[in-house]
């Protein structure tokens, strides 16, 4: 099975407790720790380093610098709604917070979402 890029939530608070023991620190519950995840901002994408296929998905936006900057989650969203099947690849190998982020979102196509959440479950997310 493909390996997760998520990390498990009770191994990130056992390596937070460790650390603020060893500094003096009290230690944030598990629950803060879930909490921060959800304050997490997605990772943006240049544009210009898109493939022209994801491009061509985000057909809504355009880049009016060559730097410009994409949230990973709209990647994810346009890619697995409007996209060939060259963006759904590339979508789907970003990382595990652009694919949970996306899949929040609203006005999904039924059968666009059901492929994401094959991706994630394939995935371990």
């Amino acid at each position: 099975m493909h390996g997760c890029d998520k990390p498990k939530f009770t191994d990130v608070h056992r390596e937070l407790r460790a650390f603020c023991d060893v500094q003096g620190h009290k230690a944030p519950t598990r629950s803060s720790v879930y909490n921060a995840a959800e304050r997490v901002e997605v990772p943006m994408l240049r544009w210009d380093a898109l493939p022209e296929a994801v491009q061509t998905s985000l057909y809504n936006l355009a880049a009016d610098a060559p730097g410009d900057l994409v949230p990973g989650d709209q990647v994810v969203f346009h890619a697995f709604n409007y996209g060939a099947p060259r963006a759904l690849s590339y979508a789907s190998g970003l990382p595990w917070l652009c694919l949970v982020r996306a899949d929040a979102r609203r006005g999904w196509r039924p059968k666009s979402h059901a492929l994401l959440r094959a991706v994630m479950r394939f995935r371990g997310l």
